[in-house]
């Protein structure tokens, strides 16, 4: 960064000695550290502010981008339903033939069984009797 050498370093120390005088020297180099450290601090602030401001320009060229293609698939495949037939729900032989026997949902929706809620693992730290009690939904107390 500085490019000093170690012939040069002695020399700014023996500058140093004889200007501050070795009683000073140690608050002197103290006021410098504080100096350094709030330079860095200042340059730290500055770049995450800079960052911050790369970082909403390219979310904006994003969000354009995004606009263009949603806009230009948009025109290609219209949402107003000319381009596509629309779909009608499939008469199954259950409803067809027996007006009153249980009716199933037409082919065309997806039916999907209820998901079972895995049960919470035990916690690393803890005891494994805890993590497999029942919830009561009373707070901590077991029932």
């Amino acid at each position: 960064m500085f490019d000093i050498g170690s012939s040069e370093l002695l020399l700014i120390v023996i500058i140093a000695v004889v200007v501050i005088g070795p009683k000073d020297l140690p608050r002197a180099l103290y006021k410098v550290g504080q100096i350094v450290g709030k330079a860095r601090g200042m340059a730290r602030h500055f770049r995450t502010g800079i960052d911050a401001m790369v970082r909403e320009v390219e979310m904006e060229e994003l969000e354009k981008k995004w606009a263009d293609q949603n806009r230009r698939i948009m025109q290609e495949h219209p949402a107003d339903g000319s381009a596509a037939p629309a779909m009608e729900p499939l008469a199954s032989p259950a409803t067809a033939s027996a007006p009153g026997a249980d009716a199933s949902p037409p082919p065309f929706v997806a039916q999907s069984a209820p998901a079972a809620t895995p049960a919470p693992a035990p916690a690393a730290d803890g005891p494994p009797y805890i993590a497999a009690q029942p919830a009561t939904g009373k707070g901590d107390a077991p029932a």
